[in-house]
């Protein structure tokens, strides 16, 4: 990806979470225990789902994916963060900041995508059993992933484009600890009547279009559940949508809060908070929303520790 940097301003100064120099190792600390229970807690969940062959089917393979995401979520942010705190030097390149708002449109547009694409396998699941494997096989399923990709992909190149050409002449502080797009553009002093028009057009359509996929799904799949007259079964097929309802209500209601407001009602620590939420606690907090409230992977876990444990002692 060529880019063409037309300004004056070669580094930006990330502000962070806080300028107290008193909570900047509380801080470190904080974020280096989430960012490490992230990393692990994925990556256990990639693994278990990896070693069992009874979670080789098409709603672990999402989750799979998920966690992975997730892990790329973290990565790409937290680490300049943590450096930032402990260096005491909050500078970053222009070209590290193109790059790091790249890898955050993209990811974050693959995890929304994802999530509408884990909908419609439960719908399929629950609505249609007994052509699950045939309607969401593998082929399906790779399609889908990678679509997401794809299409976060050229979003981003997009974005990243248009804002690496955009000029930066006058302050060259950015409010927020690592690169997003609102706030860069907020510091442009060219026009940045286009970017601000793709934003909210064309980035609100693929977060319309991953919602209307979840809102359909679970229309149908309640009233689906609803015809069920067992009280058992119904519990049963709601169990297996609850993860994923938590997962889509934390990540997508605090991306509307930062993005689909009036900037009237934009409050910088506010926004810091709800921007620390699904950057970097969600991530963390997913694989234990899967694994807690999924009787087969806390099985499939117990018998990885198990074997673990069993391998250790010889």
């Amino acid at each position: 990806m060529e880019i063409k940097n037309h300004t004056s301003v070669m580094n930006f100064i990330l502000l962070g979470l806080s300028d107290n120099p008193a909570q900047q190792m509380t801080l470190f600390s904080l974020f280096f225990i989430m960012y490490s229970v992230a990393l692990i807690s994925n990556s256990t969940i990639m693994a278990t789902i990896a070693a069992d062959p009874q979670l080789h089917t098409p709603m672990y393979f999402f989750i799979w994916n998920l966690s992975m995401v997730d892990i790329c979520m973290t990565t790409t942010i937290v680490p300049q963060l943590l450096f930032n705190i402990l260096s005491q030097n909050r500078t970053i390149s222009f070209s590290s900041c193109i790059t790091q708002l790249f890898f955050f449109i993209v990811i974050g547009n693959a995890n929304f995508l994802l999530l509408g694409a884990m909908a419609y396998d439960r719908y399929v699941a629950i609505c249609k059993p007994l052509h699950y494997f045939m309607m969401m096989d593998k082929k399906f399923c790779m399609g889908l992933l990678a679509g997401s990709w794809v299409v976060g992909l050229l979003h981003s190149l997009l974005h990243s484009i248009l804002t690496s050409r955009l000029s930066f002449c006058a302050s060259n502080l950015v409010q927020s600890f690592f690169c997003d797009l609102p706030p860069l553009l907020k510091l442009s002093c060219s026009d940045t009547s286009i970017n601000e028009l793709l934003l909210f057009t064309e980035a609100l359509m693929i977060i319309l279009f991953s919602v209307s996929s979840i809102v359909i799904s679970y229309i149908r799949i309640i009233l689906t559940v609803l015809r069920i007259r067992t009280r058992e079964g119904r519990n049963k097929a709601f169990s297996t949508c609850s993860s994923h309802l938590i997962v889509v209500t934390l990540y997508y209601g605090t991306i509307a809060f930062i993005y689909f407001r009036p900037s009237s009602s934009y409050s910088l620590e506010k926004d810091k908070a709800v921007t620390v939420v699904y950057t970097i606690i969600t991530p963390m907090l997913n694989p234990f929303i899967y694994s807690l409230r999924n009787q087969k992977m806390k099985d499939s876990l117990k018998k990885i520790i198990g074997r673990f444990i069993m391998f250790c002692k010889f």
